[in-house]
């Protein structure tokens, strides 16, 4: 039953209904204004002004939009503020024109290199030479933005339709708690032909890092290195818990996609991508990657492509020393498991399991 029609009749009914469910669909800019008139409705002049920092003109004015609505919230809605007469373009269209030209003769060119190469042609056209940042702006009006999309040919000859994959990229000023975020990577070796890949994970947070050989960067092999760190941070953090505690930070490549990516929405855990061609986001792993490879892969590499199991039993025993003797400079000269020791952070990390 609709209270609109049990209180039906009752005097001051109508107006009171009116402001419970016009009160919630109006700005908090409107409701302030508001609740000032009614407050110096109720205490006066001198007490309004004093209580909301507001001048006399400033209060009058929203008691004349108030009385000129009749008395509704929404009339206090403040207006918008953008110019009745807005700027206007006066770039001439023979610019814009030339500069499609010139992206569509080189895909894809930045707006520095335009703007020398449209430099010549303005003189010879007698036109204003348009700034870089001018021309920056053209490109962005436009509707596709100048950009050309090369088009893939599938196996029958027509042209294959480019969709576009949105992905969960890694936020700016990412914080989280130790043992919270992983880092991973892998490290690609070549010799006479055959490819050996080293998967790395670390932790940005207290340096914690682990390291793992695998024959192929197929992403059933991934998925279980994943699953040996999940397994071995049982006890740290609550994995199945929280979701949002406990997420991965990796690259774009094909080594992280399908069984991993499946095993990630499986365990319920968030996975974060950094940008294409942006190493620096994961600035930590790529660190670690030159560290592993200066101070262990490069002395044991033969007995990565004709043993890869003693290779990773030589490598855990070096991760060892990395995470428990080893200062690092970050840490100011303290190993990892110290640093999470004397930060009050509880190290349960069990070693996993890395016979895969």
């Amino acid at each position: 039953m609709q209270t609109d029609y049990l209180f039906h009749g009752i005097k001051g009914f109508e107006r009171f209904a009116y402001y419970c469910y016009r009160y919630d669909m109006v700005s908090k800019e409107a409701q302030r204004r508001y609740k000032i008139i009614l407050f110096y409705e109720k205490y006066g002049l001198d007490a309004t002004l004093e209580a909301f920092e507001i001048s006399k003109r400033t209060l009058y004015r929203y008691r004349l939009l108030l009385k000129k609505g009749d008395n509704k919230i929404e009339s206090l809605e403040p207006k918008s503020k953008a110019p009745k007469h807005k700027r206007q373009s006066r770039v001439p269209r023979e610019i814009v024109s030339q500069i499609k030209k010139l992206r569509e003769k080189y895909p894809n060119l930045g707006k520095a290199k335009l703007y020398y190469l449209l430099k010549p042609w303005c003189k010879t056209n007698h036109l204003p030479i348009p700034s870089e940042s001018t021309i920056g702006r053209i490109i962005a009006k436009d509707k596709d933005k100048m950009r050309i999309i090369p088009l893939r040919i599938d196996r029958n000859g027509k042209p294959k339709p480019r969709k576009r994959v949105f992905k969960n990229r890694k936020p700016k000023n990412l914080k989280a708690k130790p043992m919270h975020l992983w880092a991973v990577d892998t490290i690609q070796k070549v010799s006479n032909g055959i490819r050996r890949y080293i998967m790395t994970l670390v932790d940005p947070n207290s340096r914690i890092a682990f390291a793992v050989a695998l024959p192929s960067k197929h992403s059933k092999h991934t998925a279980k290195v994943l699953e040996a760190l999940i397994d071995g941070l049982t006890g740290t953090i609550e994995v199945n818990a929280s979701p949002k505690q406990f997420a991965i930070l990796s690259d774009n490549g094909s080594e992280f996609m399908k069984e991993f990516e499946s095993l990630l929405q499986q365990k319920g855990l968030t996975h974060y991508w950094t940008y294409p061609r942006s190493p620096k986001m994961n600035a930590h792993n790529e660190r670690f990657n030159r560290t592993i490879q200066e101070q262990f892969v490069d002395f044991y590499e033969d007995l990565l492509f004709t043993d890869i199991d003693l290779f990773n039993e030589y490598m855990a025993d070096w991760l060892i020393d990395y995470n428990t003797i080893i200062p690092h400079h970050s840490l100011n000269m303290k190993n990892p498991v110290q640093y999470l020791i004397e930060n009050h952070e509880e190290c349960h990390m069990l070693w996993t399991n890395t016979n895969i």
